[in-house]
């Protein structure tokens, strides 16, 4: 019954979606989707699942950058402060805990997916490198600024993310429609799902 839900769910969203669908790379810039959105009376995940997207696609800038400074893809110190902090904002914004530092978990994972399969591409096709490397104090900053806007997400989906069934028909409905609205490419989508492992 569940898998019937979630496929029509996802049949009547991606309705006249092509299936091929562009790189991210060659995506053009996309219209932002207004946070804390409501659809037809309910609370969606398509505010949640869009900043999600956003901070995988700055993964590629997280690669770009390590591909120059040769700094490893895990980065222990970073991982715990970010995990520690949410934690201690969870307690402040009365959210679970444990939820959030899972799920924030599964943000650092979904980034290590872009920036691992973005290595491995340019190791292996030079010429497809980038020519220049962001700097990582900056992208960090933007980081930290998506890290705010989530646990605002987080905290108006609170409900929903408990809900069990409508949360999991929710959380394909936005990803699809996000999928395709940023036209991700295949690893950038499957670093969606794994971000979006610990959204119910």
């Amino acid at each position: 019954m569940l898998r019937k839900l979630i496929t029509a769910a996802v049949a009547a969203t991606t309705a006249g979606t092509s299936l091929l669908l562009m790189p991210a790379a060659n995506a053009a810039p996309e219209p932002s989707v207004q946070l804390g959105g409501v659809h037809d009376g309910q609370v969606t995940l398509d505010g949640l699942t869009e900043l999600v997207i956003q901070r995988i696609l700055i993964g590629d800038d997280v690669a770009a950058s390590k591909y120059f400074s040769g700094k490893p893809v895990d980065d222990p110190v970073r991982e715990q402060q970010i995990l520690t902090s949410v934690r201690a904002s969870a307690g402040r914004l009365g959210i679970d805990l444990d939820a959030t530092a899972a799920f924030f978990q599964a943000q650092i994972d979904a980034s290590k997916v872009v920036q691992r399969g973005l290595l491995a591409d340019w190791a292996a096709h030079p010429d497809k490198a980038p020519t220049s490397g962001p700097d990582l104090n900056v992208i960090r900053e933007k980081l930290d600024a998506l890290t705010t806007q989530l646990l605002a997400e987080l905290v108006r989906v609170d409900h929903l993310r408990q809900s069990g069934l409508r949360c999991d028909i929710a959380l394909v409905v936005a990803n699809a429609t996000g999928a395709a609205r940023h036209h991700l490419d295949p690893l950038h989508r499957r670093a969606l799902r794994t971000g979006s492992a610990a959204t119910c």
